[in-house]
């Protein structure tokens, strides 16, 4: 086997390179902002700077909650350190179905999706409530890193 042969690898799946997370500086946060503590990706809603003290790094106090779960996580990390930043997205779609749980969506290039699960909470039995009586019922996606939920909706009479 020639040196060019072992370099030859076949690719069965490329990506256009974005990455679920990207850094950024404790310091450069912003209450309203995501940040990912303990490996899930949190909206901020508290976050306090202390002193520097005698041993150097003046210290960011976040507080976040899981955009998925609700769920209150707590972090602390010196100002000058990198913390991971999800790439958050939210996505419109309109409801056309529900299927053993799981949404029928279009989005508004007429392409369908059907693996976002209706949520088992009280939003999932509004949205069925609503879809029994609207004429329309537009679904907003959130998604990051590899998780996708459905957070809000709303409902259009034409």
């Amino acid at each position: 086997m020639s040196d060019d042969e072992q370099h030859n690898q076949q690719f069965e799946q490329a990506s256009a390179g974005a990455s679920l997370t990207f850094p950024m500086q404790c310091s450069a946060l912003r209450k309203n902002g995501h940040v990912v503590i303990k490996g899930r990706p949190c909206k901020i809603v508290e976050m306090s700077t202390s002193k520097t003290g005698k041993h150097g790094h003046a210290k960011v106090h976040l507080v976040g909650v899981d955009i998925f779960t609700d769920k209150k996580m707590e972090d602390i990390s010196p100002s000058t350190h990198n913390m991971d930043v999800p790439n958050v997205t939210r996505t419109e779609y309109q409801l056309l179905g529900v299927d053993d749980g799981f949404l029928n969506l279009m989005n508004t290039d007429g392409g369908t999706k059907d693996d976002v699960k209706l949520p088992d909470n009280k939003l999932g039995e509004e949205i069925l409530a609503g879809f029994e009586v609207a004429d329309t019922v537009m679904v907003t996606v959130t998604a990051a890193m590899g998780e996708e939920q459905v957070t809000s909706f709303k409902v259009s009479n034409q």
